[in-house]
Order: structure tokens, then C-alpha cells, then sequence
């Protein structure tokens, strides 16, 4: 095996490759990449920690086709640290691998591409074509709210719904709930749950890939592929029956608000800096006629903000954990907001003022006294 590329185009490759490579594993094999160059000058980078496999190709100058295995912390620093020209990389004795670079030169041990896991081909051809942006706001408006505990089972995925000409991605831990929807051009449903985890990898490749306006989807029942031009990504489907959320969500409110995002999240963000009572960032909303007032206190101090709001129906004082307020209000891009309420002890629905592209159902926390 010998080829030539050029540093910037390599780096890039194994940073893209690498996401799918865990430093958790006890198998060797697994915290590698594998390199294989074929003599139609195509170099493929591949990773793969089981639940998630990642192949990268690029063009290259092929000598001699071949494969090895690299150790990817390794060969990633080197590449990364190597000046930006040509590399030319070798396999000699066994699995060794020369690396030579301007006035560098490496030589690294690898290992028997022999023992690399396949990723794997897909059974059912469920195909539909998505629009990067899409599916990336999507997966920027849901995922932080999917458990952190891998003891919650399902609630660690977020479900993928697809329906008749629309796609909804939901995720919860419990205490929120994140729902977001788009409309595409399908006619055939498809429910499938994906990590959290992995869906923000996914993330990171579409957004840092300059390949394309769409990503190709296909589904079996097991496993999911991702395409992009040059990029593919393997998945495993999580298994198991996603919670019912259409059946959290409350259907009437008695207290309707609305407000300017961005000035209600900037007087959340100072009202945290002393959410310290109870150890659950604790900020509380006081809604009045055309007024909200929201306050929190600490050993250290206490603060008040005021903001203007529109409201229709019920005054309310109610709790919540500021946290999860923020994480909403940080995903929504749209300037005027809804809030719905019913009572202190009652989940709460921010959503937009028209349409349904996104909603998140948040649980208050219990007021003293209340």
C-alpha cells in the first residue's frame, strides 16, 4: 500500500472518521481507523465503535492499492501536526506504516485489517432524501432533552416520526419535552429511534461537510445509513416502544402569554446566576396583566427582572428549573413566543405564535407554600 495526499484533505477525513471511534472499548481494533486505497485512487477512512460507523473517501494518488489499521489518537496527532503539503504514506513490513512529509518522517505500528468489523448493509430500502438544514435544526431543537442516563431505557433516543409529507423529532428525560416539525415530500411512514449521542455526532459531520444541500436517509428495522457525497454513516436503531408524547401534552390552558424570546431568555440568564435555592436552579415567574416578573434568590444574594408581556387569561406564579427554561429558549430562532400555562404544578408549553414547527412541554417545580 502507497499513496499520496495532502495533509489538509487527510485531517480532515480522520477528524470526520474519528467521531465514530470510542477511547471506552477494551478491543483494540476498535479504537483504530481503517485505511484502504484501491487503484481507482479512492482512499477510504473507516471507524466504527458498533453503534456507530463512520466512512469517509477522498481522492488520491494510488502507487500501490492496500489496507492497515492505524491507531486514530496516533495517526490523527501526526497528520494534524504534519506541515500542509503532500503526504506520502507507505505500508512496509507487516503492518508498519512510513510516513513522510516534507522533512518528517514517521513510522508507526498498525494492525491486520482482517479483524475490522463490516458495517454492514442495509435489508429494507426505506429511502427519503432530507435537506441538511432541516434535519440539522431538527436535531439542534430536540436532543438536548433527551435523558442522560442510560438506566431511562428508550428515553436516552430521540424518536425520528416520519409521516404523509412531514417529519417529527422528539426527545424527553422526564422533566421536558422537545418536539420539532418539518414538511417533506413522503408518503410513507417510518418510526425510528436514534441516541441522543449519536444524533449529535451526526450533527457535527453534516455541519462541518461542505457536500451538498441534502442527506439521503435509509432504514431497515435495525439499522439506519446516512449519505452524504463523499460520507457515510451507519447507525443502530435503538429497540423498543417510544413513550406516547402526543398523549403528555395538555389540549387546553387557562393562562396564555406572549412575549419576546430574546428578552425573556436574557432576564432567565441573569435570574440563574442566583438560582441556587432547593439545588434546582429554582427561578420563579410571576404573570401579571402586561407584566412578568421573574425572581430567584440565594445565600449570596437575590435578583428581579421585569419584562413586558401580552397575556389572556389567569395571573400565575409558578417555579421552574432554569436550566431547562434556557435549553428551550436557546434552540427557538423565532422572536415572538407563546407560553401556555393552567397551574403552578401544571406543564408549561412554549411554542410559536403560528404554526407547530417546534413545542417544549416543561414541569414546573413546586413553589413553598404552594
Amino acid at each position: 500500500m502507497k499513496f499520496t495526499c495532502s495533509q489538509q484533505q487527510l485531517s480532515r477525513a480522520i477528524n470526520t472518521v474519528s467521531k465514530a471511534v470510542t477511547a471506552r472499548t477494551t478491543i483494540p481494533i476498535l479504537k483504530g481507523i481503517l485505511i484502504k486505497v484501491t487503484k481507482d485512487g479512492i482512499l477510504s477512512l473507516s471507524a466504527s465503535d458498533l453503534d456507530l460507523s463512520i466512512e469517509k473517501k477522498i481522492n488520491v494518488h494510488v502507487e500501490e492499492e492496500g489496507s492497515v489499521v492505524v491507531l486514530s489518537k496516533l495517526f490523527g496527532d501526526i497528520i494534524r501536526k504534519l506541515p500542509n503539503e503532500n503526504i506520502v504514506i507507505e505500508k512496509i513490513e507487516e503492518n508498519n506504516i512510513n510516513i513522510k512529509c516534507s522533512s518528517s518522517e514517521f513510522t508507526i505500528v498498525g494492525l491486520s485489517p482482517d479483524e475490522f468489523p463490516n458495517m454492514g448493509e442495509i435489508e429494507n430500502n426505506y429511502r427519503i432524501l432530507l435537506s441538511k438544514e432541516i434535519f440539522k435544526e431538527m436535531i439542534k431543537k430536540t436532543v438536548f432533552a433527551a435523558s442522560i442516563d442510560e438506566s431511562k431505557g428508550i428515553i436516552v433516543g430521540a424518536l425520528i416520526e416520519i409521516e404523509e409529507n412531514s417529519i417529527n423529532m422528539v426527545a424527553l428525560d422526564g422533566f421536558r419535552m422537545a418536539v420539532a416539525r418539518e414538511k417533506i415530500i413522503n408518503n410513507e411512514a417510518k418510526r425510528i429511534i436514534v441516541s441522543a449521542k449519536i444524533l449529535n455526532e451526526i450533527n457535527k459531520i453534516i455541519s462541518e461537510s461542505e457536500e451538498g444541500e441534502n442527506i439521503e436517509l435509509i432504514l431497515d428495522n435495525k439499522k439506519a445509513v446516512i449519505l452524504l457525497e463523499t460520507t457515510k454513516i451507519v447507525l443502530r436503531l435503538l429497540d423498543g416502544e417510544f413513550i406516547k408524547y402526543r398523549d403528555i401534552t395538555p389540549k387546553e390552558f387557562k393562562t396564555n402569554v406572549v412575549l419576546n424570546k430574546t428578552n425573556f431568555m436574557e432576564s432567565v440568564e441573569r435570574a440563574s446566576l442566583l438560582a441556587k435555592e432547593g439545588k434546582n436552579n429554582l427561578i420563579k415567574l410571576a404573570i401579571l396583566e402586561n407584566n412578568m416578573i421573574i425572581t430567584s434568590k440565594s445565600e449570596e444574594g437575590n435578583v428581579k427582572e421585569n419584562i413586558i408581556i401580552s397575556k389572556d387569561g389567569e395571573n400565575l406564579e409558578i417555579g421552574f428549573n432554569s436550566k431547562y427554561l434556557l435549553d428551550a429558549l436557546k434552540s427557538i430562532n423565532t422572536e415572538e413566543i407563546k407560553i401556555e400555562l393552567n397551574t403552578s404544578i401544571s406543564p408549561c408549553l412554549i411554542k410559536p405564535i403560528k404554526g407547530n414547527e417546534y413545542e417544549y412541554l416543561i414541569l414546573p417545580v413546586r413553589l413553598t407554600g404552594n
